[in-house]
């Protein structure tokens, strides 16, 4: 946007001299640089203060599938890529040695569910021992945690998508063995029941951003359209300024400014379900200060949407 201000400015001056408006002198000879200098100090820097842009990415939540129960997979009725709802199955485990434990321990408890009576009734009766009443009370309370704990396992043979989402680069298939280990994952699940939009802002640009303040972003997913949303929040710690608890001294190394992150929700919720985990594109946030440049920041924007037909970078 500066430098089509600028190249206008160079337009109207050389009409203006070559009609002879104004002299060839000195100080028109020096315009242009002090017009750059007056765009520059006056304009675009400002607008970085009052109406910051940055990359702007859209990002899923991945959830890493790992079956509470080991077994053979008999079943997996999900396609890979297709729209899931919360507690849609996605694969199902051979339940026969689950069935097999839930019936040995059923067993097992309604037997000792007698002798508890049986004892009982003898307590009752002044023929037995109070302390075989407990002895069999302890036992059946035993085997309803083992046998709560057995259908537990059984219901798991069936897992279930854990919120609304899809299933991606998926490779389970019908007669593989998967196992109950939390770091041998099976399956990758993006959920997409929220969105998150997340858009790098310089370290000197960031100061006035603040939540609740209007943004708008365009995507290379969707070109020459702009979306309105507001700011949710301002990241308050990224990599860089991590500390880790090691066994070491610190470890010198090169300091650099890395981009804060903004977190960011659009107004309308249908575009944020409808774009892909992974989009692009750019955004601007037009904060309280320096209002002015917001208008010249919209305009760079729209600018940019119009170019994301052509522009693939």
């Amino acid at each position: 946007m500066g430098i089509a201000i600028f190249n206008i400015y160079l337009v109207l001056l050389f009409l203006l001299v070559h009609f002879k408006i104004v002299p060839w002198n000195t100080f028109w000879k020096a315009s242009p640089f002090i017009v750059a200098l007056l765009l520059l100090f006056g304009l675009l820097i400002p607008m970085g203060w009052g109406a910051p842009q940055g990359a702007a990415i859209v990002v899923r939540n991945a959830v890493s599938i790992v079956p509470d129960v080991a077994g053979e997979v008999t079943d997996v009725p999900v396609t890979a890529n297709v729209p899931l709802k919360a507690g849609d199955v996605l694969f199902k485990i051979d339940p026969q040695p689950y069935e097999a434990q839930v019936k040995a321990i059923d067993a097992q408890l309604k037997l000792s569910k007698t002798r508890l009576g049986q004892m009982t009734q003898l307590y009752e009766r002044d023929s037995g021992r109070g302390f075989d009443v407990e002895q069999r009370q302890s036992e059946v309370d035993q085997l309803s945690g083992q046998l709560e704990g057995a259908q537990w396992n059984l219901d798991k043979t069936v897992v279930r998508a854990p919120a609304d989402g899809y299933v991606t680069n998926l490779a389970l298939r019908r007669g593989a063995r998967v196992s109950n280990l939390p770091l041998s994952p099976v399956m990758a699940f993006i959920d997409t029941s929220s969105t998150i939009i997340g858009v790098e802002i310089n370290q000197n640009d960031a100061r006035y951003i603040e939540p609740g303040q209007e943004v708008e972003i365009t995507f290379k997913f969707v070109p020459g359209h702009v979306y309105s949303g507001k700011v949710e929040s301002v990241l308050q710690a990224i990599a860089t300024g991590q500390a880790q608890t090691s066994g070491t001294a610190v470890a010198p190394r090169a300091i650099e400014a890395a981009p804060f992150l903004v977190r960011v929700k659009l107004d309308d919720a249908d575009v944020a379900s409808m774009l892909p985990a992974g989009a692009s594109g750019t955004a601007a946030i037009y904060t309280g200060h320096l209002k002015p440049t917001h208008v010249v920041r919209r305009v760079i924007l729209r600018q940019i949407a119009i170019l994301n037909y052509v522009n693939p970078f």
